[in-house]
């Protein structure tokens, strides 16, 4: 497993990923803002929950590139984009049916989700599939 290929490609895909969500509502897709979401479990300062939830959103993606290349390194899979797709479904899955549920459940001050239940879940497929897919295409490049 190349350690330093997994952080590269972990921020490179969260770039991509956030851009997606930046122009989700341009595409007809609900607002996604994950860092606001993120930073005000942590304060009820808006600017300040931005900053923090982008800082932890690009930790989160340098957290799960590390976690693919180890399971890949397991030989579970190939990096390629078809097993990266694969892995973003798998992970899109268990955001959208244990990760939010949980932490709406603990937020302190939960922000309204705009959109219908299936466009949000579109919306967390698409883009976790797109991560996983420029993950793998990243990782195999730099490694």
């Amino acid at each position: 497993m190349n350690v330093v290929a997994a952080i590269v490609a972990g921020l490179v895909s969260t770039v991509v990923m956030t851009l997606i969500m930046m122009m989700a509502p341009r595409m007809g897709m609900p607002k996604m803002d994950i860092a606001y979401t993120i930073g005000s479990m942590m304060t009820a300062n808006p600017g300040a929950a931005r900053m923090m939830g982008m800082v932890a959103h690009f930790v989160m993606g340098v957290v799960f590139a590390l976690v693919y290349a180890f399971v890949w390194n397991l030989g579970i899979g190939s990096v390629n984009w078809l097993w990266g797709a694969i892995f973003g479904v798998v992970h899109a899955l268990g955001v959208a049916l244990v990760g939010m549920p949980m932490m709406m459940r603990m937020h302190p001050r939960p922000p309204q989700m705009e959109g219908s239940p299936p466009m949000r879940m579109m919306g967390t497929v698409l883009g976790h599939v797109v991560f996983g897919i420029v993950l793998a295409l990243t990782y195999a490049a730099v490694a």
